[in-house]
């Protein structure tokens, strides 16, 4: 297991590739990052169904963090005023509305900038799927 937390993404996913560049060159939060279809799923503790689902967010300790929850611990990573909103993401009513944006977004993504034609494939038929390397 690593000694930083392990951001994981879909890599199939031009709107989630473009997320996560942005995130890399704004944000830039003390994480590892790697597309599920390159990560050692097995080692993170996740399997590929969650990560396509949606981003994960795995501890040094091994917890893992899904969806608006990930994105929120991930702002915690960051070293700066991002942590702010990371941790109002986290309080409750917010976190119940950062979820359902969260998924209001994930479940829509081909129809977002970025996206591709992958995103709107289901999950298994998108290429990659099944392949947990």
């Amino acid at each position: 297991m690593t000694t930083r937390p392990v951001l994981v993404y879909d890599g199939d996913c031009g709107f989630c590739t473009k997320s996560v560049e942005v995130m890399e060159r704004y944000i830039d939060p003390d994480v590892e990052v790697t597309a599920w279809q390159f990560a050692d799923l097995d080692e993170l503790g996740v399997t590929a169904e969650r990560a396509m689902h949606e981003v994960l967010l795995v501890t040094p300790t091994g917890d893992v963090y899904g969806g608006a929850e990930a994105v929120a611990k991930l702002l915690s990573y960051e070293r700066g005023v991002w942590t702010v909103p990371g941790a109002f993401m986290q309080i409750p009513p917010v976190n119940a509305v950062a979820a359902k944006v969260y998924r209001l977004i994930a479940d829509n993504r081909y129809n977002l900038p970025g996206g591709t034609p992958a995103c709107a494939l289901p999950a298994d038929q998108r290429p990659g799927a099944g392949t947990a390397a």
